[in-house]
């Protein structure tokens, strides 16, 4: 049994966010007598966040659901960097008018989650190009880089697993901590911001705006990190065969976010209910407990409570009935992948991996040698097969029991 006495950990521990904390008994003792203010960056690489990041998206609606103050860091200055943790090579370089695009996409999803406002508990949002861009060379070099030894940053996994891989990590990528623990001082000055969460992987970056706050401002400051997120088979959260489980509706459909968390293991159902859903813990306990088929219906909760959460309540309703519908075997739900092959039509292996279904011709072609693949439920056994659907007319094509999609022309 946790003994904190703040709601905020006690949340948090028990739905399992926390993996380290920098000092939880002081954590614990400033969040039960105060508002705590507490952010976590997010990089602008992608028009849209994926559910990689849902994690640190829910601990701060958490950290809001507790009484305490939700910063979002949009990283306008950090993206122009880009951050080296776990990467093998250099991200491309984006331009700032790229870089401001992602950003307005990526702000719905905080919309949807967390409450804004001038409230002492209302989230905010701020983007560190505010202060990085102003920053001079030599000022900052001056300024914060007697705080930082190159043996310390040598050490860190950001950078020691890129060189220990003797993959090449770019004098650029080096600053990104740097840079980072920047934003941690800057936080604390601007909003007195006291946390700073994040995955496991920003642990050092954590840790060093924390010291660097400490030793220019005297503050006390807090690092808390979450477990390094993968699914029961070892998977990274948030990507699948066909791509990234994107949050934002334009780069995925309803249908197809409803669908992978429909399709979680059942290893990971109360795990994921506990993470991604504001459902009590007693009922989330009963769900988990249920048994071989009945695991199922706790299946589609989860997939319906995210799909809510995340993209609103009519997302999830319209991609439940499309889902019956579909596996009801009377085919054509409205919220299913859609393309179109025009008057001309397309091989059935080219237009599996065009709906998304598989990630080359090669594997389309596997896929259907295999058996996998039925056009109306249909068993289709040639590659070459055209798809031709009449005019103003609609084909199911599917891959497996999982995967659905209309062809039109």
């Amino acid at each position: 049994m946790s003994t904190y006495k703040s709601d905020l950990l006690r949340v948090l521990d028990g739905r399992g966010y926390i993996h380290q904390t920098t000092d939880a008994e002081g954590l614990d003792a400033l969040a039960s007598k105060q508002i705590v203010p507490g952010y976590i960056g997010f990089d602008a690489t992608a028009p849209s966040l994926h559910v990689g990041s849902l994690v640190q998206i829910m601990m701060l609606r958490r950290l809001q659901q507790a009484g305490h103050k939700p910063i979002v860091v949009m990283g306008g200055g950090t993206t122009k960097i880009g951050d080296p943790s776990g990467k093998d090579e250099s991200r491309q370089l984006l331009t700032p008018e790229r870089i401001g695009e992602n950003i307005a996409g990526i702000r719905k999803v905080f919309e949807r989650l967390l409450t804004f406002g001038d409230g002492p508990t209302d989230a905010i949002i701020v983007n560190n190009d505010e202060w990085l861009s102003e920053l001079g060379y030599i000022e900052l070099l001056r300024d914060v880089g007697p705080h930082f030894t190159i043996n310390r940053m040598l050490t860190f996994d950001s950078v020691k697993l890129r060189l220990d891989r003797e993959q090449p990590l770019t004098f650029l990528e080096f600053n990104y901590m740097i840079l980072q623990a920047y934003d941690f001082l800057e936080l604390a000055r601007r909003h007195e911001c006291r946390l700073q969460m994040g995955g496991s992987d920003q642990w050092g970056n954590i840790v060093n705006g924390m010291e660097l706050s400490r030793r220019k401002e005297g503050h006390e400051l807090f690092g808390l990190t979450t477990p390094l997120l993968t699914t029961a088979d070892g998977a990274k959260m948030g990507k699948t065969a066909a791509g990234a489980v994107w949050l934002n509706e334009e780069q995925l459909s309803g249908y197809d976010f409803w669908q992978y968390w429909r399709n979680t293991d059942d290893r990971d159902v109360g795990r994921f209910l506990r993470l991604f859903t504001d459902l009590p813990l007693d009922e989330i306990a009963k769900l988990e407990a249920l048994k071989g088929a009945e695991i199922n219906d706790a299946k589609v909760v989860l997939a319906n409570a995210v799909t809510a959460l995340v993209r609103g309540e009519e997302a999830a309703k319209a991609a439940e009935a499309t889902a019956k519908e579909t596996f009801a075997g009377s085919g054509a739900g409205e919220d299913l992948p859609t393309l179109s092959v025009g008057a001309e039509g397309m091989r059935v292996g080219a237009a599996l991996t065009a709906i998304g279904f598989t990630t080359s011709n090669g594997e389309a072609k596997r896929k259907i040698a295999e058996g996998a693949v039925k056009l109306e439920d249909a068993a289709i056994t040639d590659p070459g097969f055209l798809i031709l659907p009449d005019e103003g007319a609609q084909l199911r094509l599917s891959l497996g029991k999982k995967k659905h999609g209309l062809i039109t022309r």
